[in-house]
């Protein structure tokens, strides 16, 4: 019999269900806001929530907007070219693609997230062009042509990169040392971030040693250092969610509006041959920041032979946000490593980035049909 953890909020009881990342340290997954160690919150959880979500929204360092709207790239008679920032050159990127990182950054703002920006071509990105082309009446397929390029200039501008101060804020927070095995996570006050390069890579949307290429021998932990960044998407969604659909066959979930039409999307992994994802209808039952996530022994032929609740944090291992989907606990949650999204299984939940879920969760709400296809 699987363990029940109750919940304080607007939603039923919800009941645990194998999910995580995939690795041997996969279990049961379950959400609160009580009852969980905290260094910094109240004991409802709600300074853990806002710290989170702040990652994703604080403005408070970012260079103005006058300066954040150059457009570096460009295009004409079909040629693309990107204009690097100042002190950064074509060999920092190494074999990373300039076309891919204009690509990745306009798709971040379009709603059709390519994940992590790394510059590289890759499935997410591919699923990501495909589902821009439809949206917006381009031919089909994952194509990088000239059309593509125009189109998302056109409604997301070409300005790629901008400038960020590292502020006392980000360095003062706390940082922490995440151990491997769940006796220790267990023991842990919050799974935070590692450090205030894993924390502000996440907070642009950008793979960590893209963040590094782009800023070589930066002192990531020093307020006044000066970082080149992309101009990311802003994790605000003015899309009415009517329905969600987890497409299991394109690793992607999908958030459609009345008219059926795909309004945003985002690479996912969804479950494992091992553990395949459920099919059939459902429905968001609660939204929970900073979720806790609990295993239990029970039903499980491997692991430790007791009960671990690990505390909240965006390196949990269902990341900074769990929307429950009220059947055995099955969710749709972030991930504490955003790289590996779409490319490594889970025990039948459905993961996101943290970025990607913490946006998600704002648009959509509780009563929202979800139909696994």
């Amino acid at each position: 019999m699987k363990n029940i953890l109750l919940a304080s909020l607007a939603a039923p009881i919800l009941a645990l269900a194998s999910c995580g990342d995939g690795s041997t340290k996969e279990a049961n997954a379950a959400i609160s806001q009580t009852d969980y160690p905290s260094d910094r919150s109240s004991p409802d959880g709600s300074a853990n929530e806002d710290e989170f979500a702040a990652n994703f929204t604080d403005r408070e360092g970012y260079d103005d907007e006058k300066s954040a709207s150059q457009e570096e790239a460009s295009q004409q008679d079909g040629r693309f070219s990107l204009t690097l920032p100042e002190n950064v050159t074509s060999s920092m990127l190494g074999d990373r693609s300039k076309k891919l990182i204009a690509i990745q950054v306009m798709l971040d703002k379009s709603r059709h997230s390519p994940g992590v920006i790394d510059g590289r071509m890759g499935g997410n990105t591919e699923r990501a062009i495909e589902y821009y082309r439809k949206a917006y009446g381009l031919p089909p397929g994952t194509g990088v042509d000239s059309e593509l390029l125009a189109s998302l200039m056109d409604n997301h501008g070409g300005d790629i990169f901008r400038t960020y101060t590292i502020t006392e804020k980000d360095v003062s927070r706390q940082f922490y040392e995440i151990p491997e095995e769940f006796p220790e996570m267990a023991e842990m006050k919050k799974l935070g971030y590692r450090d205030a390069k894993e924390m502000l890579a996440e907070r642009f949307h950008m793979d960590q040693d893209f963040l590094s290429a782009l800023n070589p021998g930066a002192n990531f932990s020093e307020a006044g250092t000066q970082l080149v960044i992309v101009s990311h998407g802003d994790n605000a969604l003015d899309a009415d969610i009517a329905k969600i659909e987890v497409r299991k066959g394109e690793n992607t979930v999908a958030g459609l509006d009345e008219a059926g039409n795909v309004v945003v999307s985002y690479p996912a992994t969804i479950g494992s041959s091992d553990f395949p994802s459920p099919s059939g209808q459902m429905e968001v039952a609660a939204i929970a920041p900073a979720p806790n996530y609990t295993f239990d022994p029970d039903d499980q032929q491997w692991g430790p032979d007791k009960t671990f609740i690990i505390p909240p944090g965006p390196n949990n291992p269902v990341g900074g946000t769990w929307i429950d989907l009220g059947k055995e606990g099955y969710g749709i949650h972030g991930s504490p490593d955003p790289q590996m999204v779409a490319k490594r299984a889970s025990h039948g939940c459905v993961r996101l980035t943290n970025w990607d879920a913490a946006a998600f969760a704002k648009a959509v709400t509780t009563g929202t049909p979800v139909e696994f296809i």
